[in-house]
């Protein structure tokens, strides 16, 4: 079991948005199995403290790599520095979005910022980094996304567009590699007690019960690889679609933006 993900996917993974929450929750869980682990994120002191502790616990190899990934060049960057690498995993976690807010009440430049690194960086990490799995016939994506995805809603407008992006996209993906050996998951978090969700949330996210553990959603993912294209974490029904079921999609974006009356939202922010 340790080394299983290691033997069929490849030896290395790349964690981007790797050093807190969700993220560190899938270095350590990857590390537990015998994967070396790349560490992406922006902050280099953090990436490194990060780094000194999965290396002390787990007998893999840990790189860093500080990169802004909302920036133009940051993904063929990646590329780049990780060359001499054979990468099996890519699990795309960057991206979630520290407070809600109506959408005029945002600066431009924060949506656009958003777009960058929830679309275009997502989409160019699956082109470069998917490929020559794609070639060697093996190796897996995962794609984080929120219930955000499901339906706009008011306050995450930019942040919602942004995750359904991202659960079309891994879905197609799936629909295309995995009968080329390629596994790709979408995969769909709510609540998660992470550092984001705390900023966005502030009091209200520690009185919460529901919130999801990300160790608990990191191995229960690595667990379900194989179960695309899409895995609610926490369902009753994993593999099933939208929970909104049947209720025309007017009602399911009055229900969304009820949820997220007062920043209480329901989406993940990972």
């Amino acid at each position: 079991m340790p080394t299983h993900l290691a033997q069929k996917y490849g030896p290395w993974a790349i964690i981007a948005g790797g050093s807190d929450g969700v993220g560190a929750a899938f270095a350590h869980e990857l590390a537990t199995r015998g994967v070396n682990i790349v560490l992406v994120a922006r902050r280099a002191p953090v990436l490194e403290s990060f780094a000194d502790d999965i290396r002390a616990q787990h007998d893999v190899e840990v790189r860093t790599v500080a990169l802004d990934l909302s920036a133009p060049a940051a993904i063929s960057e990646l590329e780049r520095i990780t060359a001499d690498l054979e990468v099996g995993l890519f699990v795309y976690n960057a991206g979630s979005d520290d407070y809600s807010a109506e959408f005029l009440d945002k600066d431009l430049n924060n949506h656009l910022s958003l777009v960058h690194r929830n679309c275009t960086s997502v989409l160019e990490a699956a082109y470069r980094f998917g490929a020559p799995m794609v070639a060697r016939g093996r190796g897996a994506v995962v794609l984080l996304t929120s219930g955000a995805a499901w339906a706009g809603g008011a306050t995450h407008a930019t942040y919602g567009a942004t995750k359904a992006f991202d659960l079309i996209l891994a879905e197609s993906l799936w629909a295309e590699w995995h009968p080329k050996g390629v596994d790709v998951l979408s995969l769909v978090l709510g609540a998660t007690d992470t550092p984001s969700l705390h900023r966005a949330l502030g009091a209200r996210a520690t009185s919460r019960a529901d919130l999801a553990d990300p160790a608990d959603v990191a191995r229960e993912a690595l667990d379900h690889l194989a179960d695309g294209p899409t895995w609610l974490f926490g369902s009753e029904n994993p593999t099933g679609g939208s929970p909104f079921g049947s209720i025309d999609r007017r009602d399911a974006v009055l229900a969304m933006s009820r949820g997220t009356a007062g920043k209480d939202t329901a989406t993940a922010r990972h």
